[in-house]
């Protein structure tokens, strides 16, 4: 019970040393609210940009044609072949008239041109549709799928994809090394703040030494304190994130200019995100205030 009292009695020195430093406090509180929105905006474009480079591995797919006069057997041969390669993830077989009904089902300039086309004069040719495990090494498996016979013509989009999956990865990169940077700046910004708050309050701290007060039970309300102050600085930015989220979400339909860019479905993950960043604001405020305390006080 004497612990639980201490506890309540610590949480309402906390409370009120945030109001009687009110100044103090709002620039902490600042600090706290604006480094961890740009938190939140990085982690929300990081996780989104894994999500990219997912649909583009789901999208993206090599299509192999075969030569002109294959027959029922060798067709087989080349998918099973197709089949055990390494990074081989599906394959799909597309005869000729299936690739000529899809033309011809995309445009009516196809569709006049085609429809008189018999399975002697039509020009194209029997394939397959092949999506890979891993297209950083798209180029490897291209090479090992020329090299197979009856395999005519290997048409890819490897430019495009190492491009996308390049600009991906830089993005992914600076992204987290926003979070992991803007982390510290807020870890050092209370720190500070709050140093400046205790030095404030050096007469009061030393009152407490002289009546006896352990260091344990003067730290406690000031590490209370950095959490209250993490804590009203998360309100702002969660709210901000949950609804600009869901605001862009439904205003772009859920992608970015292309179905590539598909944007992660707001529920849950967005509250995940704002679980984050409320347990980050927490954890940095209660850091901040116990390295404060600790280092520039050498209690």
């Amino acid at each position: 019970m004497k612990a639980i009292r201490m506890l309540f009695r610590n949480i309402r020195d906390a409370f009120k040393s945030v109001w009687r430093n009110l100044s103090l406090s709002l620039a902490s509180i600042s600090c706290i609210m604006i480094t961890l929105l740009i938190v939140g905006v990085s982690l929300i474009a990081s996780y989104n940009v894994d999500n990219f480079t997912a649909v583009t591995q789901e999208n993206v797919s090599i299509v192999v044609f075969l030569e002109r006069q294959v027959t029922e057997e060798e067709i087989n041969t080349v998918q099973d072949t197709l089949e055990k390669m390494d990074n081989v993830d599906e394959v799909t077989f597309k005869s000729k008239d299936v690739a000529k009904n899809e033309m011809m089902e995309m445009d009516e300039v196809f569709r006049e041109v085609m429809s008189d086309w018999t399975d002697e004069d039509t020009p194209l040719k029997d394939g397959f549709e092949v999506k890979l495990k891993d297209l950083t090494k798209i180029s490897t498996t291209i090479e090992e799928i020329k090299n197979i016979e009856k395999v005519s013509v290997v048409r890819d989009q490897q430019d495009m994809v190492k491009q996308l999956m390049g600009t991906f990865n830089i993005v992914e990169k600076v992204a987290y090394g926003m979070v992991l940077a803007l982390v510290i700046v807020t870890v050092f910004l209370i720190i500070n703040t709050i140093k400046l708050t205790i030095f404030s309050r050096k007469r009061e701290i030393s009152i407490m030494r002289l009546v006896g007060a352990s260091n344990f039970s003067i730290k406690v309300p000031f590490v209370i304190e950095g959490m209250i102050l993490g804590l009203i600085g998360c309100v702002i930015p969660v709210g901000v994130l949950i609804y600009g989220y869901y605001f862009m979400y439904d205003h772009f339909g859920g992608q970015l200019f292309t179905p590539i860019f598909r944007l992660l479905n707001p529920n849950p993950f967005i509250f995940y995100v704002a679980g984050a960043i409320l347990a980050l604001g927490i954890v940095v405020g209660m850091l901040g205030s116990y390295q404060a305390v600790r280092k520039y006080l050498k209690i």
